[in-house]
């Protein structure tokens, strides 16, 4: 129960008590690495979903540059953690860091579709950037193994700074700064550089290479002592499950946070759903598929505004996309927490990696729909005299 208004356990004292407790023990240098390694692994996604209208003009759907940017991701996280142990995290760092920069430039220095640039170039390159990203989650995840929890959550909320910062920024540097599309591109594409900054110079090598040293995979050991459990249940059970909750949130999710189920004015305060995202991935959750059903509702809503416009106020709007913000990232981080929980030790690190395919994998699908629903719900609004969609 809540403690009573006025009483002790309400004072300012108990609340600073409780939040220095929180913070008691942790290693600063661990979660700053970790919060970086978050942002810059998943800022270029969100800076190339940002900038799709520009990339492909405003005949071809948006979603053709979400699944450009999803699908390698999924392939990387159906494939790799088969073999990624093989390559070492340091060198793992440096080539996440090259493709990404690799990708990035491809994308800011092929001419623009209004200049006789093609966008396959560009999607080749958001290929690229893609299969990055998703390889460099994977091994990420897989890292917090050796770091304990702090690392996980420090990770989780970088990947929600991602979507403000990236989103923000890009929007800042081509609207209030002024810069070129071209200009903003190619500054984002130096930006895997503080990666490999975070990897050698912030993030401590003691318990990584501890536990490497102690065994070729898994030193249990050291796992037990950063997680601070012990838990005996079997690996492929729980990551199986933990895949389908993460499967049926991202769907809702990204679906939602794509134009296809848009206005205008959702289209242009779209960022405002990444706000949430340090916030949400504080709270902890045991039971999962609720918050993904109500994602899944949201959904259904947002829908139904897009074909009657029914909702008096564009704030309304805005904080149904807060709203899901808050179900996404929490069902997100706390899945990984309970993998954390409830894996044993030695298939930790492997479940870490490999449930993030499920993640990918409602993105993905959310990205195959979109891309017959953007169409559709357009058709249906331009018929009836609003043309938001089009225009943009």
């Amino acid at each position: 129960m809540l403690p009573l208004p006025g009483s002790p356990a309400t004072s300012w004292s108990m609340f600073r008590a409780r939040f220095q407790a929180t913070f008691r023990g942790v290693d600063f240098k661990i979660v700053s690495a970790f919060w970086l390694f978050g942002l810059i692994n998943n800022v270029l996604y969100v800076i190339i979903l940002s900038a799709a209208l520009d990339l492909v003009g405003p005949n071809v759907p948006k979603a053709v540059v979400l699944l450009a940017d999803v699908i390698p991701s999924f392939l990387a996280k159906l494939c790799v953690p088969y073999f990624i142990h093989l390559v070492s995290y340091p060198v793992r760092v440096v080539i996440f860091a090259l493709t990404s920069t690799w990708g990035m430039l491809l994308i800011a220095l092929t001419p623009a579709y209004t200049d006789g640039g093609t966008i396959t170039t560009k999607m080749a390159g958001v290929i690229l950037a893609s299969l990055s990203c998703g390889a460099g989650e994977l091994s990420f995840l897989a890292l917090t193994h050796f770091y304990g929890s702090s690392s996980l959550a420090a990770w989780s909320s970088g990947t929600g700074g991602a979507g403000l910062i990236g989103a923000g920024a890009y929007a800042v540097a081509t609207t209030t700064i002024g810069l070129s599309i071209r200009t903003s591109l190619l500054a984002s594409a130096f930006l895997p550089a503080i990666m490999v900054i975070s990897f050698f110079m912030v993030l401590p090598r003691g318990p990584l290479i501890h536990s490497t040293s102690r065994h070729s995979g898994v030193s249990q050991g050291s796992v037990h002592d950063q997680w601070g459990n012990d838990s005996s249940s079997e690996e492929s059970g729980g990551t199986r499950s933990r895949e389908d909750e993460a499967l049926l949130s991202d769907s809702g999710d990204s679906i939602v946070s794509s134009k296809s189920t848009r206005s205008a004015a959702m289209e242009s305060f779209s960022w405002r759903a990444n706000f949430v995202q340090n916030l949400r991935r504080s709270l902890r959750l045991h039971h999962l598929y609720p918050p993904s059903f109500l994602q899944c509702l949201n959904l259904v809503l947002l829908i139904l505004q897009c074909l009657f416009d029914y909702i008096p106020s564009v704030y309304i709007v805005f904080f149904a996309i807060f709203w899901e913000g808050l179900l996404g990232g929490a069902v997100y981080v706390n899945t990984f927490a309970l993998i954390a929980d409830e894996v044993n030790p030695k298939d930790r690190e492997f479940a870490l990696a490999a449930t993030g395919l499920g993640d990918s994998t409602g993105i993905m699908v959310a990205g195959l729909l979109g891309i017959g629903l953007e169409e559709a719900l357009c058709g249906w609004q331009v018929a009836r005299g609003r043309d938001w969609c089009r225009k943009l």
